[in-house]
Protein backbone atom coordinates (compact mmCIF):
# COMPACT_ATOMS: atom_id res chain seq x y z
CA UNK A 1 0.00 0.00 0.00
CA UNK A 2 1.49 3.24 -1.05
CA UNK A 3 2.45 5.56 1.83
CA UNK A 4 0.46 8.62 2.02
CA UNK A 5 2.82 11.78 2.16
CA UNK A 6 2.52 14.10 5.46
CA UNK A 7 1.17 17.82 4.60
CA UNK A 8 4.74 20.11 4.64
CA UNK A 9 5.47 21.78 7.66
CA UNK A 10 4.00 25.32 7.97
CA UNK A 11 7.68 27.72 6.81
CA UNK A 12 8.31 29.97 9.94
CA UNK A 13 10.40 32.41 10.01
CA UNK A 14 13.52 31.99 11.90
CA UNK A 15 15.34 34.31 14.89
CA UNK A 16 14.17 37.92 15.92
CA UNK A 17 12.50 38.67 12.53
CA UNK A 18 10.02 35.68 12.69
CA UNK A 19 9.29 36.41 16.09
CA UNK A 20 8.54 39.96 14.96
CA UNK A 21 6.30 38.80 12.50
CA UNK A 22 4.51 36.29 14.64
CA UNK A 23 3.70 39.25 16.90
CA UNK A 24 2.02 41.53 14.51
CA UNK A 25 -1.32 40.96 14.42
CA UNK A 26 -3.24 38.47 11.98
CA UNK A 27 -6.39 40.26 12.33
CA UNK A 28 -7.89 43.36 13.47
CA UNK A 29 -7.08 43.45 17.12
CA UNK A 30 -6.74 45.62 20.10
CA UNK A 31 -3.55 46.81 19.50
CA UNK A 32 -4.54 48.37 16.00
CA UNK A 33 -7.58 50.01 16.95
CA UNK A 34 -5.53 51.43 19.93
CA UNK A 35 -3.23 52.72 17.15
CA UNK A 36 -5.52 53.66 14.74
CA UNK A 37 -7.39 55.92 17.57
CA UNK A 38 -3.71 57.70 18.06
CA UNK A 39 -3.29 58.07 14.82
CA UNK A 40 -6.48 60.01 13.97
CA UNK A 41 -6.22 62.10 17.76
CA UNK A 42 -3.05 63.28 16.61
CA UNK A 43 -4.28 64.30 13.05
CA UNK A 44 -6.80 66.80 14.45
CA UNK A 45 -4.51 67.49 17.60
CA UNK A 46 -1.90 69.06 14.82
CA UNK A 47 -4.55 71.14 13.12
CA UNK A 48 -4.65 72.52 16.53
CA UNK A 49 -1.30 73.72 17.03
CA UNK A 50 -1.15 74.68 13.24
CA UNK A 51 -3.71 76.81 13.89
CA UNK A 52 -1.69 78.06 17.19
CA UNK A 53 1.26 78.71 14.99
CA UNK A 54 -0.55 80.79 12.38
CA UNK A 55 -2.64 82.72 15.64
CA UNK A 56 -0.24 83.48 17.64
CA UNK A 57 1.76 84.90 14.64
CA UNK A 58 4.82 82.51 14.65
CA UNK A 59 4.42 81.31 11.86
CA UNK A 60 8.51 82.13 11.13
CA UNK A 61 9.24 81.53 14.55
CA UNK A 62 11.99 78.83 13.08
CA UNK A 63 13.83 78.82 9.85
CA UNK A 64 13.78 75.86 7.52
CA UNK A 65 14.94 73.27 7.56
CA UNK A 66 16.45 74.05 11.11
CA UNK A 67 15.21 76.44 13.42
CA UNK A 68 18.03 78.83 13.31
CA UNK A 69 21.07 78.26 10.93
CA UNK A 70 23.36 76.33 13.49
CA UNK A 71 20.53 74.82 15.08
CA UNK A 72 17.58 72.15 14.82
CA UNK A 73 16.22 73.43 18.07
CA UNK A 74 15.19 77.20 18.69
CA UNK A 75 17.53 78.62 21.12
CA UNK A 76 17.69 80.73 24.48
CA UNK A 77 18.11 83.49 22.01
CA UNK A 78 14.93 83.29 20.61
CA UNK A 79 11.19 84.30 21.85
CA UNK A 80 8.92 81.71 22.70
CA UNK A 81 7.01 82.20 18.86
CA UNK A 82 10.13 79.69 17.99
CA UNK A 83 9.25 77.26 20.30
CA UNK A 84 5.41 77.20 18.90
CA UNK A 85 6.88 76.26 16.00
CA UNK A 86 8.94 74.00 16.73
CA UNK A 87 6.30 72.47 18.97
CA UNK A 88 4.18 72.05 15.80
CA UNK A 89 7.11 70.47 13.94
CA UNK A 90 8.29 68.06 17.10
CA UNK A 91 4.01 66.95 17.23
CA UNK A 92 4.14 65.98 13.04
CA UNK A 93 7.00 63.66 14.56
CA UNK A 94 4.81 61.63 16.48
CA UNK A 95 1.95 62.15 13.66
CA UNK A 96 4.13 60.03 11.40
CA UNK A 97 5.32 57.94 13.80
CA UNK A 98 1.79 56.91 14.97
CA UNK A 99 1.08 56.55 11.18
CA UNK A 100 4.33 54.20 10.50
CA UNK A 101 3.04 51.72 13.40
CA UNK A 102 -0.35 51.68 11.96
CA UNK A 103 0.82 50.09 9.02
CA UNK A 104 3.38 48.04 10.86
CA UNK A 105 0.66 46.45 12.42
CA UNK A 106 -1.09 45.77 9.26
CA UNK A 107 1.69 44.04 7.72
CA UNK A 108 0.47 40.54 7.63
CA UNK A 109 -3.04 41.90 7.20
CA UNK A 110 -1.63 43.63 3.93
CA UNK A 111 -3.56 41.55 1.67
CA UNK A 112 -6.92 40.44 3.40
CA UNK A 113 -7.55 43.87 4.36
CA UNK A 114 -5.85 45.79 1.22
CA UNK A 115 -8.27 48.79 2.41
CA UNK A 116 -7.03 49.34 5.11
CA UNK A 117 -3.29 49.30 3.96
CA UNK A 118 -3.71 51.77 1.19
CA UNK A 119 -5.34 54.31 4.14
CA UNK A 120 -2.49 53.49 6.25
CA UNK A 121 -0.41 54.54 3.56
CA UNK A 122 -2.05 57.31 2.40
CA UNK A 123 -1.55 58.90 6.11
CA UNK A 124 2.08 57.97 6.17
CA UNK A 125 2.58 59.82 2.57
CA UNK A 126 0.27 62.85 3.51
CA UNK A 127 2.29 63.20 6.70
CA UNK A 128 5.59 63.44 4.61
CA UNK A 129 3.73 65.66 2.40
CA UNK A 130 3.06 68.25 5.01
CA UNK A 131 6.51 68.12 6.28
CA UNK A 132 8.09 69.02 3.22
CA UNK A 133 5.12 72.14 2.49
CA UNK A 134 5.55 73.30 5.43
CA UNK A 135 8.90 74.14 4.99
CA UNK A 136 8.00 75.58 1.47
CA UNK A 137 5.53 78.02 3.59
CA UNK A 138 8.55 79.26 5.60
CA UNK A 139 10.32 79.69 2.39
CA UNK A 140 7.67 81.59 0.74
CA UNK A 141 6.74 83.91 3.83
CA UNK A 142 3.56 82.11 4.58
CA UNK A 143 1.99 82.76 1.16
CA UNK A 144 -1.97 82.50 2.02
CA UNK A 145 -2.85 80.27 -0.77
CA UNK A 146 -0.28 77.62 0.28
CA UNK A 147 -1.55 77.90 4.07
CA UNK A 148 -4.41 77.18 2.65
CA UNK A 149 -3.33 74.37 1.15
CA UNK A 150 -1.34 72.99 4.17
CA UNK A 151 -5.01 72.84 5.85
CA UNK A 152 -6.95 71.29 3.58
CA UNK A 153 -4.08 68.63 3.07
CA UNK A 154 -4.62 68.07 6.89
CA UNK A 155 -8.63 67.77 6.53
CA UNK A 156 -7.91 65.08 3.86
CA UNK A 157 -5.65 63.26 6.18
CA UNK A 158 -8.36 63.51 9.46
CA UNK A 159 -11.17 62.23 6.86
CA UNK A 160 -8.98 59.35 5.40
CA UNK A 161 -7.93 58.66 9.50
CA UNK A 162 -11.52 58.40 10.58
CA UNK A 163 -12.20 56.01 7.53
CA UNK A 164 -9.83 53.73 8.52
CA UNK A 165 -11.91 53.88 12.16
CA UNK A 166 -14.91 53.32 10.33
CA UNK A 167 -13.81 50.16 8.15
CA UNK A 168 -11.58 48.43 10.90
CA UNK A 169 -14.25 47.71 12.44
CA UNK A 170 -16.41 46.36 9.77
CA UNK A 171 -15.59 42.53 7.65
CA UNK A 172 -14.13 42.75 4.22
CA UNK A 173 -15.71 42.20 1.11
CA UNK A 174 -18.45 43.58 -1.38
CA UNK A 175 -20.74 46.41 0.28
CA UNK A 176 -24.66 47.24 -0.42
CA UNK A 177 -26.47 50.33 0.24
CA UNK A 178 -27.53 50.21 3.48
CA UNK A 179 -30.71 52.92 3.34
CA UNK A 180 -32.90 53.95 0.82
CA UNK A 181 -31.04 56.05 -2.36
CA UNK A 182 -32.82 59.65 -1.90
CA UNK A 183 -31.09 59.20 1.91
CA UNK A 184 -27.51 58.31 0.38
CA UNK A 185 -28.03 61.42 -2.25
CA UNK A 186 -28.89 63.50 0.71
CA UNK A 187 -26.28 62.57 2.52
CA UNK A 188 -23.47 63.10 -0.49
CA UNK A 189 -24.99 66.23 -1.34
CA UNK A 190 -24.53 67.14 2.71
CA UNK A 191 -20.93 66.49 2.06
CA UNK A 192 -20.32 68.35 -0.75
CA UNK A 193 -22.05 70.99 1.19
CA UNK A 194 -19.42 70.62 3.86
CA UNK A 195 -16.56 71.00 1.33
CA UNK A 196 -17.59 74.38 -0.11
CA UNK A 197 -18.11 75.79 3.38
CA UNK A 198 -14.65 74.63 4.39
CA UNK A 199 -13.29 75.98 1.16
CA UNK A 200 -15.02 79.28 2.05
CA UNK A 201 -13.98 79.21 5.74
CA UNK A 202 -10.34 78.93 4.10
CA UNK A 203 -10.55 81.89 1.62
CA UNK A 204 -11.93 83.95 4.37
CA UNK A 205 -9.33 82.92 6.87
CA UNK A 206 -6.92 83.78 3.76
CA UNK A 207 -8.25 87.38 3.66
CA UNK A 208 -8.44 87.91 7.04
CA UNK A 209 -5.95 89.75 9.67
CA UNK A 210 -4.11 86.37 10.67
CA UNK A 211 -1.49 85.91 8.49
CA UNK A 212 0.79 83.48 10.79
CA UNK A 213 3.56 86.76 11.20
CA UNK A 214 3.10 90.56 12.18
CA UNK A 215 5.53 91.17 9.07
CA UNK A 216 3.85 89.23 6.62
CA UNK A 217 1.34 91.59 4.82
CA UNK A 218 0.17 89.75 2.03
CA UNK A 219 -3.40 88.21 1.88
CA UNK A 220 -5.00 86.28 -0.88
CA UNK A 221 -7.03 89.92 -2.17
CA UNK A 222 -10.59 89.00 -1.62
CA UNK A 223 -12.82 91.11 0.78
CA UNK A 224 -12.50 89.28 3.95
CA UNK A 225 -16.17 91.07 5.42
CA UNK A 226 -17.64 89.80 2.41
CA UNK A 227 -16.72 86.56 2.78
CA UNK A 228 -17.41 86.07 5.90
CA UNK A 229 -20.95 86.28 5.05
CA UNK A 230 -20.99 83.75 1.89
CA UNK A 231 -19.19 81.88 4.25
CA UNK A 232 -22.81 81.54 6.05
CA UNK A 233 -24.48 80.65 3.33
CA UNK A 234 -23.11 77.01 3.19
CA UNK A 235 -22.97 76.63 6.31
CA UNK A 236 -26.88 77.41 6.92
CA UNK A 237 -27.41 75.39 4.01
CA UNK A 238 -25.49 72.62 5.35
CA UNK A 239 -27.14 72.85 8.89
CA UNK A 240 -30.72 72.42 7.04
CA UNK A 241 -29.97 69.01 4.92
CA UNK A 242 -28.43 67.70 8.43
CA UNK A 243 -31.22 68.62 10.50
CA UNK A 244 -33.31 67.23 7.19
CA UNK A 245 -31.38 63.86 8.20
CA UNK A 246 -31.75 63.28 11.58
CA UNK A 247 -35.84 64.37 10.85
CA UNK A 248 -35.60 61.24 8.46
CA UNK A 249 -33.37 59.23 10.13
CA UNK A 250 -35.33 59.24 13.15
CA UNK A 251 -39.01 58.76 11.67
CA UNK A 252 -37.80 55.75 9.29
CA UNK A 253 -35.78 53.98 11.71
CA UNK A 254 -32.40 54.23 10.17
CA UNK A 255 -30.18 52.97 13.11
CA UNK A 256 -27.64 52.74 10.85
CA UNK A 257 -26.50 55.97 9.76
CA UNK A 258 -28.85 58.32 13.19
CA UNK A 259 -25.84 58.35 15.27
CA UNK A 260 -23.42 59.56 13.04
CA UNK A 261 -26.12 62.48 11.94
CA UNK A 262 -26.38 63.56 15.80
CA UNK A 263 -22.86 63.52 15.94
CA UNK A 264 -22.44 66.55 12.77
CA UNK A 265 -25.64 68.10 13.98
CA UNK A 266 -24.23 68.71 17.22
CA UNK A 267 -20.71 70.26 15.86
CA UNK A 268 -22.69 71.94 13.47
CA UNK A 269 -24.20 73.74 16.48
CA UNK A 270 -21.05 74.94 18.04
CA UNK A 271 -19.46 75.67 14.70
CA UNK A 272 -22.59 78.04 14.16
CA UNK A 273 -22.31 79.59 17.55
CA UNK A 274 -18.45 80.28 17.22
CA UNK A 275 -18.97 81.10 14.10
CA UNK A 276 -20.91 84.31 15.20
CA UNK A 277 -19.44 85.29 17.86
CA UNK A 278 -15.56 85.29 16.49
CA UNK A 279 -17.37 87.40 12.98
CA UNK A 280 -19.33 90.09 16.18
CA UNK A 281 -15.92 90.13 18.51
CA UNK A 282 -13.08 91.23 15.51
CA UNK A 283 -12.08 87.35 15.15
CA UNK A 284 -10.41 86.47 18.90
CA UNK A 285 -7.52 83.89 18.07
CA UNK A 286 -8.83 81.48 20.50
CA UNK A 287 -12.39 81.19 18.75
CA UNK A 288 -10.68 81.08 15.44
CA UNK A 289 -8.65 78.35 16.45
CA UNK A 290 -11.59 76.40 17.81
CA UNK A 291 -13.12 76.91 14.58
CA UNK A 292 -10.58 75.63 12.86
CA UNK A 293 -9.96 72.03 15.08
CA UNK A 294 -14.06 71.42 15.00
CA UNK A 295 -13.60 72.18 11.05
CA UNK A 296 -11.49 68.87 10.98
CA UNK A 297 -14.11 67.15 13.43
CA UNK A 298 -16.70 68.12 11.51
CA UNK A 299 -14.95 66.43 8.33
CA UNK A 300 -14.29 63.23 10.35
CA UNK A 301 -18.20 63.58 11.17
CA UNK A 302 -19.49 63.56 7.63
CA UNK A 303 -16.65 60.72 6.70
CA UNK A 304 -18.47 58.17 9.35
CA UNK A 305 -21.94 59.50 7.73
CA UNK A 306 -20.89 58.55 4.11
CA UNK A 307 -19.50 55.50 4.89
CA UNK A 308 -22.50 54.06 6.90
CA UNK A 309 -24.52 54.45 3.94
CA UNK A 310 -23.13 50.96 2.90
CA UNK A 311 -22.63 47.97 4.88
CA UNK A 312 -20.91 44.74 3.82
CA UNK A 313 -23.17 42.60 1.57
CA UNK A 314 -22.98 39.34 3.87
CA UNK A 315 -24.91 41.58 6.66
CA UNK A 316 -27.52 42.42 4.65
CA UNK A 317 -27.96 38.81 3.79
CA UNK A 318 -28.28 38.18 7.15
CA UNK A 319 -30.51 40.91 8.12
CA UNK A 320 -32.94 38.97 5.41
CA UNK A 321 -33.03 35.35 6.82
Amino acid sequence: MPEIASPPAPRTRPGFLGRVHDWLPDHVDLRVRIAAWVSFVLEVAIVGTGGAVRLTDSGLGCEWPLCTPDSLFPTAQQSYHSLIEFGNRGLSFFVGLAAVVVIVFLWRLRSERRDLWTMAWIVFAGVLVQAVVGGILVIFQLHPNMVAFHYLVSLVLVAVSAAFLVRMGQPRGPRERAVPKGIAVLAHITSLVLALTVLVGVLTTGAGPHSGDPEVTLRNGFDATLLEHVHAWPAYTLFALTLTLLVISLARGLVVIRNAVIALLAVELVQIAIGLYQARNALPPLAVGVHMVLAAVLVAACTWLVLRLKRPAAALADARR
